[in-house]
């Protein structure tokens, strides 16, 4: 009796893609031969011409041209995406703060591979990802994705280590002279959105910080991949306000969020009220229902453009009749009377004003205020000021041009609610990881985040490499331990503190495990166990609970049960023992607590008799538990 196993790696787009054109146009499957890594063999594809006549009214005869963001490089991109990976994220105990009670994830690697990874366990969970990419200003890096590595290289790669050993940075230079300088960056960015789409929830929001030398691409391609009709805005950030006297043209004192939601399933969003907003507001007629402010009741059109919103007024303090000489009113007159009789309309003093004004109550306006797309220095903070506090906090100058934790708190104000999560992919210094903190602490919100960033290297000759910082990660999960630890200080807020770090590496299974056919029978009595030798239980666990869906952030606590180690988590919703001598007597016990999911190694069994019992065991004593190996 077969038993099922984990596959042990993201899902593949293309198949489950191609699944379902399969079902929605069976006519257009059909074989073709494609090159594989074993030569040229036949297999099922997709007649995209007879496709395309499908989706279309008209007959189809040819390429037509288009309006559309093109770059050489731009098909690799979408492969790359959809190309799944074996991949594995392991835990890492010892960087980690309060590890088996906080819901915070750190994860150091490279985030195209870290974003396949996430897209079973938070699959349309995330409500907001905050990104500052490279800005490609000809002395930035781009990551480096070569979507035709064979899978040993690639594997190395994602362990940061060459052949020989050797550190890999991942990145690679992207001077502004080089033949493919906007094509890579593109190239780069375009598979890790078109992933990050896919976790955002249907009313998520997407913010990423940019400047003038890409934000007309980086704009093209977010039209793309999450519709132009998803747009929202285009944030202008005051970021400096000293002119720089270095420049030869304009001095340059703004950059841009670019703003975009996943679906009009987000109708609206606010900004929460604030003091300054507030103060406007004031009760001169002493009205019951406190403070107003108020809003002009006439209409820009003309009486000729809006002729049913022209009519007659009258002010009840005076009794005159009102009537406007040019333009309409804003309402109906049905609309006016309601006003009239709510005693919403402010005539002035002693009824002196010439037309009136419509009250807006302070007490109605409890969804906060409709953002605006600038953002002042006084509100957001500066690069500099942003600087100054990471070099204050940290004791060193650490990071260069780290984004103000007060820029992302606004935003994290206006896109999340008390329990959200927020994504960051390019976390650098961990800026947004300290706004999620910082908010936390002023509402007491249990908002949590997921920072992802390659161990870059960090220069021998700065004063990170000299301070003990060998790399950027080490930098971010030192900064939110600080930045906690401040926070803590200064409110005593009862807030999630901690954080889980994670590491990317090649899978936890040996390479047969995927590739069985490139071994005769006889050989495979070698891999009985075909787990690497050098994996823990818990690298183990991390892999199981992403191959299953499961966030990274559930509560795990362990129990021995008639003396084997069993790994709980989220209470019953995955019961994993990696130990051997696995018997009937065991998955009678397991069976009493009907887990929802149960794991074991495929080698642990005491024989396989007891394998083949164990499941049925299950079946019979615990119906509901889905049983797999490794």
């Amino acid at each position: 009796m077969s038993i099922d196993k984990l596959d042990l790696k993201s899902p593949d787009l293309v198949k489950e893609n191609f699944d379902k054109l399969a079902q929605l146009f069976p006519n257009c499957i059909t074989e073709s031969e494609v090159e594989t890594t074993n030569g040229t063999e036949l297999s099922r594809s997709i007649d995209f011409d007879l496709l395309k006549q499908e989706l279309s009214h008209a007959v189809v005869e040819g390429i037509k041209e288009r309006y559309r963001l093109e770059w050489p490089g731009k098909r690799e991109a979408i492969v790359t995406a959809n190309l799944p990976t074996t991949k594995t994220l392991r835990p890492v105990r010892e960087d980690s703060v309060d590890f088996d009670n906080t819901e915070n994830i750190y994860i150091e690697g490279d985030n195209l591979e870290v974003l396949k990874l996430l897209q079973e366990s938070y699959l349309g969970k995330i409500k907001m990802i905050y990104i500052d990419p490279p800005y490609n200003t000809g002395n930035d890096f781009v990551y480096v994705d070569d979507f035709k590595k064979k899978a040993k290289e690639s594997d190395l790669e994602s362990g940061l280590v060459d052949e020989e050993g050797k550190k890999l940075s991942g990145l690679k230079d992207n001077p502004a002279t080089a033949g493919r300088y906007h094509s890579d960056w593109l190239s780069m960015m375009y598979p890790r959105l078109k992933l990050a789409r896919n976790l955002l929830t249907s009313d998520g929001v997407i913010f990423i910080s940019i400047d003038d030398n890409e934000v007309h691409n980086l704009r093209k391609i977010c039209d793309e991949i999450f519709g132009e009709s998803n747009f929202l805005t285009s944030i202008v950030w005051e970021k400096r306000f000293t002119r720089s006297n270095n420049s030869k043209t304009f001095a340059t004192l703004t950059e841009h969020i670019l703003c975009f939601r996943k679906s009009d399933s987000l109708s609206e969003i606010k900004e929460p009220r604030n003091e300054k907003a507030d103060s406007t507001y004031s009760n001169p007629d002493n009205d019951p229902r406190g403070v107003w402010t108020s809003v002009s009741y006439v209409n820009p059109a003309t009486k000729e453009q809006r002729p049913n919103l022209s009519y007659e007024l009258i002010n009840p303090i005076t009794g005159e009749k009102v009537v406007h000489p040019t333009n309409a009113w804003k309402y109906e007159f049905s609309k006016y009377q309601k006003h009239q009789s709510e005693n919403r309309l402010y005539w002035g003093k002693d009824g002196g004003n010439t037309y009136p004004r419509l009250k807006r109550f302070l007490s109605e306006m409890d969804k906060g205020m409709v953002p605006v797309n600038f953002w002042t220095r006084q509100e957001t903070g500066t690069t500099d000021e942003a600087s100054k506090y990471l070099q204050d906090l940290m004791k060193n100058k650490v990071f260069d041009f780290p984004k103000p934790f007060s820029l992302i708190q606004k935003a994290v104000r206006m896109g999340m609610k008390d329990s959200d999560i927020i994504l960051d992919f390019f976390s650098g210094s961990a800026s947004s990881a300290h706004a999620i903190l910082k908010q936390n602490a002023e509402d007491s919100g249990k908002r949590k985040y997921i920072q992802v960033q390659l161990p870059e290297e960090t220069d021998e000759k700065s004063d990170a490499y000299k301070a003990g910082y060998k790399n950027i990660s080490e930098i971010g999960k030192e900064r939110i331990r600080r930045a906690a630890k401040k926070i803590k200080e200064e409110t005593n807020a009862d807030i999630d503190y901690g954080f889980r770090v994670y590491r990317l590496d090649s899978s936890n299974m040996q390479d047969v495990y995927y590739r069985p056919q490139d071994y005769q029978q006889s050989q495979l009595d070698a891999f009985a166990d075909n787990v690497k030798p050098d994996r823990t239980p818990d690298d183990l666990l991390a892999q199981i609970m992403l191959d299953w869906g499961l966030s990274l952030s559930l509560k795990i606590r362990t129990r021995d049960i008639i003396g084997k180690k069993v790994y709980m988590v989220a209470e019953n919703s995955l019961y994993a023992c990696f130990d051997q001598g696995i018997d009937e007597d065991f998955a009678k016990e397991i069976a009493k607590d009907e887990p929802l999911r149960v794991v074991f190694r495929d080698s642990g069994f005491k024989n396989d008799t007891a394998k083949v019992n164990v499941r049925q065991l299950l079946k019979q004593l615990s119906p509901e538990t889905e049983m797999k190996v490794i």
